[in-house]
């Protein structure tokens, strides 16, 4: 997953409400008195929502129910892909070693054609481990961003829910943002949150 690259900014908090000058208590007591009892009877303020937050991209894609999942698919379909390859380089070792033994018997004609066989076979299997290659290269490229897509999506429902204007992503060691307060981070609300809506929207599985 890419990380934003972005200046951490702490949010402001509250200040805290100005001392009565002992000056002013003894010239007005009335009025302090009268302050002190205002203030014990006025409801409390909540402190206000934070305005930029972080998430840790390690810890979400670990314990991320969907990128699991994926990871487990493609690696799956990538050991498929390495045994189909080494099956067949096996056969065409065996092949070449066959030739080597009875290259000598052949017409110099029979010796051509199975050189030329050879070489195109030789090729060929070169071709599909490109193209494997390749293959398995998109689809983790694939995967990856309907990942980002569903975290982004989810990030920005919360960040409207609950008054986000920005969401900060971070890798440890490799980061713009050198500290956070732990207040601010807010990756166990966006993975549990993640594998709720995976989990609701996950087909079921076949028995």
């Amino acid at each position: 997953m890419a990380v934003l690259s972005a200046s951490f900014a702490a949010c402001n908090t509250d200040k805290a409400p100005k001392q009565t000058t002992a000056a002013t208590t003894e010239t007005t007591p009335a009025a302090a008195t009268t302050a002190t009892e205002e203030d014990e009877d006025a409801p409390a303020v909540a402190a206000p929502t934070a305005e930029i937050v972080f998430v840790n991209s390690d810890t979400l894609l670990n314990r991320y129910q969907y990128f699991k999942d994926v990871k487990a698919r493609l690696e799956a379909k990538g050991k498929r892909m390495e045994t189909d390859l080494r099956g067949k380089a096996t056969s065409f070792q065996k092949e070449v070693e066959q030739y080597r033994q009875t290259g000598a018997g052949m017409t110099q004609e029979q010796r051509a054609a199975t050189e030329q066989r050879l070489a195109q076979k030789e090729q060929q299997l070169a071709a599909q481990q490109q193209s494997s290659g390749n293959q398995l290269a998109k689809d983790e490229n694939d995967e990856m961003k309907k990942i980002y897509e569903k975290v982004e999506a989810h990030l920005k429902k919360i960040s409207k829910d609950k008054g986000y204007k920005m969401v900060l992503t971070y890798t440890r060691g490799n980061s713009a943002i050198l500290y956070g307060d732990a207040a601010l981070d807010i990756t166990e609300e966006t993975v549990r949150g993640l594998n709720e809506e995976y989990k609701a929207n996950k087909p079921a599985a076949k028995k």
